[in-house]
């Protein structure tokens, strides 16, 4: 799968994209607002495990952002089960030096159209921490609405923090009707 964005594009991860993954996530800035999950400090054997997974996938749900020469991201959207079959959560991380150039905000509307598209999913949600004023903005660019606060949820780095969800419903994304 390959999407354009400018000149950056949203494709399959590859397993060349082992360096620059490390190059990348390998930072405290960009792990800090995501789940302990993520690795960090992250390692060559995290991209190996990662890029083994990703490439792997089927259907594939795990995607690269990238430019011409390396991934400079990752996108993704993770399935709910049973009753919340019909809802997706997605999730995103930017190289550092890539933050606040809109890449972001280009393949969050990209991928959002992409899944609606493709799958079935009438809900797609996002979670945010406290404290991430950017990744809101973003969120609020490609449609998403703030739908709750989750009071203290989120235990990160010694600390308790509010989580906010945000989502688009199939019928609010204009460009797929």
């Amino acid at each position: 799968m390959k999407i354009p964005i400018g000149e950056y594009c949203i494709r399959s991860f590859e397993h060349r994209d082992r360096d620059s993954l490390v190059k990348y996530a390998n930072n405290k800035e960009v792990s800090k607002n995501l789940r302990d999950r993520f690795p960090s400090p992250y390692k060559v054997s995290d991209a190996e495990e990662w890029l083994m997974f990703a490439c792997n996938q089927n259907p594939e749900f795990s995607f690269a952002i990238a430019n011409n020469k390396e991934l400079i991201g990752g996108i993704g959207i993770v399935p709910q089960e049973d009753i919340n079959r019909y809802s997706v959560e997605i999730g995103y991380w930017m190289g550092e030096p890539f933050w606040g150039k809109g890449i972001i905000s280009a393949a969050l509307k990209e991928m959002t159209t992409y899944t609606f598209k493709k799958f079935r999913y009438n809900r797609i949600f996002a979670s945010v921490f406290e404290g991430n004023k950017p990744s809101e903005k973003v969120l609020q660019k490609a449609g998403y609405k703030k739908e709750a606060t989750l009071r203290k949820s989120v235990y990160k780095k010694g600390k308790f923090l509010d989580q906010y969800i945000y989502s688009i419903l199939r019928e609010e994304c204009l460009i797929i009707k």
